[in-house]
């Protein structure tokens, strides 16, 4: 009994999140695509053989599937699910008012606009829940005042003093001493340009966080770049915001999210960061599990965090993801005609090959970092 208890703490706050998340995706390009006049025959969250359902007066399909992993609309016209082409049987007997709701008929501008249309609503409804935050319970506030520097540390070898001011990180103002953790994270041995007020002068220096594992709060540990300051005791403090402040700090907040997940591929890349902090179903299972028992409001936050990602990924030019849609019809728009048939479905397989890769490279790294069979074990304790 306990085991049941254990593994539902963790799978009902992760198929929830997750749940709200696809929904919202779909909407997207599903209300777009109403408003563009597709018909839309299939509106699914999850895979596989479907658990329940209705269809609505417009003869669209609602249903739930059996694996709770994703989701998909599907219009009328497509070929399969992933919208990767056109029927080509029902193609050419389409009579006109079927083609006048057929997806693949309409225009290039609005077949962007339904794809596009799924990350946008992501990036939407994180804004929504982060604004609510901001507004209803406040954002946390700490200033970016130095409290103390450890001996020996990297602050300590680049000068930094209790009560100093971080007022810059490479030229870009700082405002909370939050913004100043997250960045340092990102940049072990990376010099940092620091614009810093110390008794009412302006100084610049340079600084380089030392790269150092930390636990992550959820069994594993994760490698963050750190310099050694902290912040001043009991200075932290929920700011609420007026409607537009908090609609600011939102995209902010949103904006830096992205910077963030920029620059550890770009370090991936250049062979400065390794790629095993990546997570997959499995870390997210358990961070949302762990998360969701201190409290609602962190679950929700954790909701706009994830909407972000999933709405930055299926922007990827990756074929098979919304990005590789819109990669598909900018080369349509340049050549004036779509990508011929054989050429998409290479382009597809190269894309479904690339997620499968990363899904399972992400499954890897989350069965050695949590570390999972511990996690296992645990349940049954």
């Amino acid at each position: 009994m306990d085991f049941i208890f254990n593994l539902a703490s963790y799978i009902i706050p992760f198929v929830v999140v997750l749940t709200i998340i696809v929904f919202v995706h779909e909407l997207g390009h599903f209300w777009v695509a109403r408003r563009c006049g597709v018909r839309v025959e299939v509106f699914s969250i999850g895979f596989g053989p479907e658990l329940f359902g209705f269809n609505d007066r417009h003869g669209t399909r609602w249903k739930f599937a059996a694996v709770p992993l994703g989701g998909y609309v599907k219009f009328f016209g497509d070929a399969d699910a992933t919208s990767s082409g056109a029927d080509q049987d029902a193609m050419g007997s389409m009579s006109a008012a079927d083609r006048a709701v057929s997806f693949h008929h309409k225009r290039l501008p609005q077949r962007a606009a339904i794809v596009a249309a799924g990350p946008i609503a992501n990036f939407i409804f994180a804004i929504v829940i982060y604004t609510g935050l901001f507004s209803l319970i406040g954002q946390p506030y700490t200033p970016p005042v130095i409290g103390g520097v450890v001996a020996g540390s990297a602050a300590e070898a680049a000068g930094l003093k209790a009560g100093d001011r971080i007022t810059s990180l490479d030229g870009s103002a700082v405002q909370r001493f939050e913004e100043l953790r997250t960045y340092v994270a990102l940049r072990a041995e990376t010099p940092i340009q620091l614009g810093v007020l110390r008794d009412g002068a302006d100084m610049a220096l340079t600084i380089v966080p030392r790269r150092v594992d930390v636990p992550d709060g959820f069994g594993g540990t994760q490698r963050l770049g750190q310099v050694g300051i902290q912040s001043p005791t009991g200075s932290t403090e929920f700011v609420r915001h007026g409607p537009v402040s908090a609609v600011v700090q939102a995209v902010r907040q949103i904006g830096t999210e992205i910077t963030t997940t920029f620059t550890y591929l770009g370090r991936i890349i250049k062979g400065k960061e390794s790629g095993d902090q990546l997570s997959g179903p499995l870390g997210i299972a358990k961070m949302s599990g762990d998360i969701a028992k201190s409290g609602w409001l962190a679950l929700v936050s954790l909701m706009a965090t994830l909407s972000v990602a999933i709405g930055l990924i299926n922007l990827f030019p990756v074929p098979m993801l919304d990005g590789g849609h819109l990669l598909f019809y900018a080369v349509e728009a340049v050549r004036g005609r779509p990508l011929g048939e054989r050429a998409q479905e290479y382009g597809f397989r190269v894309g479904f090959a690339l997620v499968l890769s990363l899904f399972l490279f992400a499954t890897w790294n989350d069965l050695n970092r949590l570390p999972v069979f511990n996690f296992i074990a645990g349940l049954f304790s």
